[in-house]
C-alpha cells in the first residue's frame, strides 16, 4: 500500500497504473500456438484415407485415428514444442478449436461384434 502512495505522491494517477512487464511471460510463442491449432485442425496419421486405386490406407498405421489431447501433445512435442497437456486443451479451448474425443462404445473385446457401416 505505501508503495502505491509514494508512486501516487511522485507521478500522480498515472502512478497507480501496472507498470510494463508485470505478470508472468507467456511459455509458447504465438508461432507455437498456431502449429498446435494448425496440427489439430490436420488430419490425424492414423486416420484410414480412400486412396486412388480404391484401397484404404494410413499414412502411419501406429499413429492415432482421432486426435485427443495425450494425441496432439504427443504430437506437439515430436515438433518440438514443450508443452503440457492441460496447455494444449487450454489453447484450443481458447481458440474454439475442437478436437475428436475417443469413443468407448465404438470397439468391443466381444468377438461377434461387428462394426458398423457408414
Amino acid at each position: 500500500m505505501r508503495r502505491r502512495l509514494r508512486r501516487f505522491n511522485a507521478e500522480g494517477l498515472d502512478g497507480l497504473g501496472d507498470r510494463p512487464g508485470s505478470g508472468r511471460k507467456p511459455r509458447l510463442t504465438q508461432a507455437e500456438r498456431s502449429q498446435i491449432i494448425a496440427l489439430a485442425k490436420s488430419t490425424p496419421p492414423g486416420r484410414l484415407r480412400w486412396r486412388t486405386w480404391g484401397e484404404l490406407e494410413a499414412e502411419d498405421e501406429a499413429g492415432p485415428a482421432v486426435w485427443t489431447l495425450d494425441a496432439l501433445t504427443a504430437a506437439a512435442r515430436g515438433q518440438g514444442i514443450t508443452v503440457g497437456r492441460s496447455q494444449v486443451r487450454r489453447i484450443l479451448l481458447a481458440e474454439g478449436v475442437r478436437w475428436r474425443r475417443t469413443r468407448s462404445w465404438s470397439t468391443s473385446k466381444d468377438p461377434g461384434f461387428a462394426v458398423k457401416e457408414r
